[in-house]
């Protein structure tokens, strides 16, 4: 099925990633100039961009200003941006144990640089294009122990994006702006946390009781991308989390 992205210039931050890597080989799939960001793994985007042909790479810490615009002006021109980028604390602490540091650096490591992207990506847009975000099951549902975490993802998934898909038709009439949530998904971000015994537990509130891959929640970015298939989709989210709900479905 053709999906109108041939020949478009795609920015995925967060590239060196499970998520981010499977959403620069679905865009180059299509035939897109994929622009491969990383912010600390160099070596894995070197790796990447080789694999896809040489694709431009470009470093970032994403929570800087400076930086952001450094990324962008590097990039050049840009038809889509996958917000890929983001940080899930792995330490399970309830709010009353939460210090101030890990909430900040968590809102900044997801909410600030997914703020910063989407304004650096609209900046640039000269005519329509598509920007994709991704949140997740969390800003959904919440998740206990990473009450930072879920306030950040819920932002995007909810007040950020809602007021994006809006300010971004004042650029060009027919750009749109969409989000993914995934729920869990087997990635480096949660390497030890996915065993069999540990799929059994969290897959408790979903239908499919498997987590996902990261090239399932690629292809979704990629449809939310194509002014082909979703060209009059904007302001969704689309969930890739196997049917989760916020109950037990299953017993065990």
């Amino acid at each position: 099925m053709e999906t109108g992205l041939a020949g478009k210039r795609v920015l995925v931050t967060g590239a060196s990633g499970g998520i981010g890597s499977a959403c620069a080989r679905a865009f180059a799939a299509e035939g897109a100039a994929v622009v491969v960001h990383y912010h600390r793994g160099r070596e894995r985007a070197d790796s990447l961009a080789g694999e896809l042909g040489e694709a431009q790479v470009v470093g970032a810490d994403l929570t800087s200003e400076e930086e952001v615009d450094r990324l962008f002006a590097e990039a050049g021109r840009l038809d889509v941006c996958a917000a890929v980028a983001g940080a899930w604390p792995s330490e399970d602490t309830p709010v009353w144990q939460l210090s101030l540091e890990r909430w900040q650096k968590t809102l900044d490591a997801n909410l600030t640089s997914t703020f910063l992207t989407a304004r650096g990506f609209l900046r640039q847009l000269d005519g329509d294009g598509a920007l994709v975000l991704v949140g997740s099951t969390a800003g959904l549902v919440g998740e206990a122990g990473h009450a930072d975490y879920a306030a950040a993802k819920s932002a995007i998934l909810g007040g950020l994006l809602l007021s994006l898909k809006n300010e971004a038709v004042r650029k060009s009439p027919g750009a749109r702006v969409n989000a993914v949530a995934p729920g869990w998904t087997e990635s480096p971000m949660t390497r030890g946390h996915v065993s069999p015994k540990q799929v059994r537990r969290v897959s408790r509130t979903m239908a499919l009781r498997k987590v996902a891959q990261p090239e399932d929640v690629a292809r979704q970015v990629v449809v939310l991308a194509s002014p082909e298939l979703s060209g009059h989709v904007t302001g969704q989210v689309v969930t890739v989390a196997g049917g989760m709900e916020g109950r037990v479905v299953h017993d065990d």
